[in-house]
This record gives structure tokens, sequence and C-alpha cells, in this order.
């Protein structure tokens, strides 16, 4: 019974550290994601461009959904992630344009 128990504390470990750094590629990827979304931003503004581009963004939720699937995640929590990436970044391009 101990050795169960120190293993699966041993699996539950290794198992959080996996999580922990996959967590941490999330930021810098997001962070990463986002200095380019801010330079369209710039861009968009510069040139007097909308700020949100439909066609774009429905494009871009199903080729996420298409990848969820692919990753089997589910596409439905994958359109809703990328929609409220959307919303943030077209809420940062209307303050460019202010």
């Amino acid at each position: 019974m101990i050795e169960d128990a120190s293993r699966a504390q041993a699996l539950l470990k290794e198992h959080r550290d996996s999580i922990d750094r996959l967590d941490a590629i999330l930021v810098f990827a997001l962070a990463e994601r986002f200095k380019h979304t801010q330079a369209v931003g710039v861009l968009k503004a510069q040139h007097d461009l909308p700020p949100s581009d439909p066609a774009r963004e429905e494009k871009q939720i199903a080729r996420l959904q298409d990848l969820a699937e692919r990753a089997d995640l589910d596409p439905e929590f994958a359109k809703k992630f990328l929609n409220f990436i959307i919303q943030e970044v077209i809420q940062h391009h209307k303050l460019h344009q202010q």
C-alpha cells in the first residue's frame, strides 16, 4: 500500500510538472501572439482599416476547430477560446484607433 501511494505521488508530481511547463508555454505563446496582433492593430489604425475582419475571424475559427479535432480537443472549446482571444484583440485595435 505504501509503495502504491508513493508511486501515485510520484506520478502526480510528474503530471503537475508537465502541466506547469505547458502553462508557461501557453502564456509565452499568447504573449507572442498578442505582440503580432498589436502590430496588426497599429497598421490598421495607421491605414484607417476596420478593427475587425469577420471573414478572417470565421476562417480562423474553422481552422482552429479542425486543428482541435485532429488534436482530440473539443472543437467547441477551441472555438470559445479563439472567440475570447479575438474579442480581446478587437478591443486593443479599437483603443489604437481612438
